[in-house]
């Protein structure tokens, strides 16, 4: 299950950032880099993450004229990135140029921020579709909305959930959210968790804890 789990590196510098995945070790192959750290290190903490055979996520939920997305988008794909965000309010023209990015990482559509509360499903579920109609790999949706994605778009659509606390962390500002276990059993393909690991008295333990959980709601065969 740890191939499922991609921790947010949601801190101020590079050195906190590697020490963070220097001491989780082996525990965790993908880490989320967003804006707070990319405007911090630049590509100095992807090249490191790669160093050591990590996976970066790069959540920069691009958001500007077609053309200067494609050009960002082909930035990241030089940087090597397994994934990278766009965001589905920028329209069908800048997602389709992202989408013709050659060789670009699985790009994910942002829906709606998980920071945002009340009834956003029919919003969400119209910007997955979205998504998908201009040739995105997935997108990035609160564990709530999984179902409904799935019934729209299908299952070959990658879905990357934020919102993940679970039951023995706090809630912080997220507000549309679920455990891992109950992420995992509705059909998210990835899940970040970011606070509960990184400000653990014991990152590792507390990214083996997340491990298992995930693993719990899943039948033996597919583990």
């Amino acid at each position: 299950m740890k191939s499922k789990l991609i921790v947010a590196l949601d801190v101020d510098g590079f050195e906190r950032a590697a020490g963070l995945v220097e001491r989780l070790g082996d525990s965790v192959e993908t880490y989320k880099v967003g804006s707070q750290l990319f405007t911090r290190t630049g590509p100095r903490m992807v090249e490191f993450l790669h160093a050591r055979g990590r996976r970066c996520f790069l959540d920069l939920k691009f958001h500007d004229i077609p053309n200067t997305v494609a050009k960002a988008v082909e930035s990241a794909t030089s940087l090597g990135v397994a994934m990278l965000t766009v965001h589905t309010i920028g329209g069908a023209d800048m997602l389709r140029a992202a989408a013709n990015v050659p060789k670009h990482p699985s790009l994910l559509g942002v829906t709606v921020l998980t920071s945002v509360g009340g009834n956003v499903a029919d919003e969400v579920v119209r910007r997955a579709k979205l998504a998908a109609e201009c040739g995105l790999e997935g997108v990035v949706a609160s564990p709530h909305e999984i179902k409904l994605i799935r019934n729209a778009v299908g299952d070959t659509m990658l879905i990357v959930t934020p919102g993940i606390r679970p039951a023995w962390a706090e809630a912080g500002d997220q507000k549309r959210m679920m455990t891992p276990s109950e992420a995992i059993a509705a059909g998210a393909s990835f899940i970040v968790v970011g606070r509960p690991i990184l400000a653990a008295p014991d990152p590792v333990a507390a990214a083996e804890r997340v491990a298992a959980e995930m693993a719990s709601a899943c039948p033996a065969a597919d583990l």
